[in-house]
């Protein structure tokens, strides 16, 4: 077998999002993965840890769209529109056609603690690629960390609703509404803001 395959990570992680659906995280291993994949084990290695981490190929690339999509802007662009920035960037990697499989993957990671925890580490991680982004720009550590968090959450969100949406609509339609209904939450932080919150008793 050839040492090198195209589209190696994408193989990977999809014959592990298969096994683990089929048969369950535990019961799935390293072997069943590259076999699964047409790989070999030493190839699963040169690309992965271990297997937890094979479904979680690509979040380096994504890491540095988020920082590139932050550094595009200036420090005096307004949260939201940085936020607009990096949720269109992320939208790059969420095509419809990948709807499905992002489901399935949804669905594996929530149902094993191991998955759990390494999405929340993972998900820390691109907050993390927000904040030194913004902190590279000269935008102060409220700021920075402000929108570190809300770009998390509104990555989250978005995909959560982009991947049950009944009617499948884009990512991009669920990303501006979830901005939409965040900055609606954060006005009502401002002293006098009369406006009701969205959910919130009268």
């Amino acid at each position: 077998m050839a040492r090198w395959q195209p589209n190696t990570p994408q193989r990977l992680a999809l014959a592990a999002l298969t096994l683990f659906a089929e048969r369950g995280y535990d019961a799935t291993t390293v072997n069943d993965i590259a076999e699964r994949a047409g790989l070999t084990k030493s190839t699963f290695f040169r690309h992965c840890n271990d297997k937890r981490e094979v479904l979680f190929l690509g979040r380096d690339v994504m890491a540095s769209r988020l920082a590139d999509a932050v550094r595009a802007t200036s420090a005096a662009t307004p949260p939201a529109d940085v936020l607009a920035a990096v949720l269109d960037a992320v939208a790059a990697f969420f095509p419809p056609e990948r709807r499905a499989t992002a489901a399935t993957r949804a669905t594996v990671v929530a149902s094993h603690a191991e998955l759990r925890e390494r999405e929340l580490l993972k998900g820390a991680e691109l907050a993390g690629v927000i904040e030194n982004a913004a902190r590279e720009q000269g935008r102060g550590e409220t700021a920075a960390r402000f929108l570190a968090a809300l770009g998390l959450l509104a990555f989250d969100i978005t995909y959560h609703r982009w991947i049950a949406d009944p009617e499948e609509r884009g990512y991009r339609d669920h990303a501006a509404e979830t901005l939409a209904e965040l900055a609606e939450q954060a006005s009502a932080l401002l002293p006098g803001a009369d406006r009701p919150v969205s959910g919130a008793p009268h």
